[in-house]
């Protein structure tokens, strides 16, 4: 489950993290976590539309991550044509964790899509030119998402302040494409 080392570093992520903790500490919601002395936690809150499920978990303690609560990702994110699984790079749900965080919302992401296997992918290609032949969502490295109460811009937007790889602006099927591949932008 350990991250590999190409893309975003350890030290950029946990700098996307820290500016987040910064930005949220002075309202007072957010506040009474650090002055409890809550430790550094990483979460993660999704639904499907498609399945009908929910993920709100904790995934990240203190510098290491829960496995279990991993695994429970790993099943949500799951190609949900197939039930294909596979294990997700953590960066992604980390860059996905940090830019919700920097949005400060409360509200799940909806996931449109996490991982994709070769046969969903070869067959969204065959559908779609905006499908590319090699994604890195059959990799595990990338999520299509969606938020109602923030635009395709401002989520983008506090995706690429994490610095941590792709993000793609898909503004007429209202979605933000996140990804861990090298750091890059498209789309309008």
């Amino acid at each position: 489950m350990t991250p590999t080392t190409s893309g975003i570093s350890r030290r950029a992520l946990l700098g996307a993290f820290a500016a987040t903790a910064v930005s949220a500490a002075p309202t007072f919601s957010n506040a009474a976590g650090f002055i409890k002395g809550a430790g550094d936690i990483r979460r993660i809150r999704m639904y499907s539309a498609r399945t009908g499920e929910r993920i709100d978990m904790i995934y990240w303690v203190e510098g290491d991550y829960i496995k279990d609560a991993v695994k429970e990702v790993n099943h949500f994110m799951r190609d949900w044509r197939t039930n294909d699984i596979t294990s997700m790079d953590l960066r992604t749900i980390d860059i996905m964790a940090a830019a919700h965080n920097l949005m400060d919302v409360k509200e799940p992401y909806m996931l449109l899509s996490g991982y994709r296997s070769p046969k969903t992918n070869a067959m969204l290609r065959a559908r779609s030119r905006g499908v590319a032949k090699n994604s890195l969502h059959m990799k595990g490295q990338a999520a299509d998402l969606r938020l109602g109460s923030r635009s395709v811009g401002q989520m983008a937007q506090a995706a690429a302040a994490c610095r941590g790889g792709g993000v793609g602006k898909y503004s007429g099927s209202n979605f933000v494409h996140m990804d861990c591949g090298p750091v890059r932008s498209w789309g309008g």
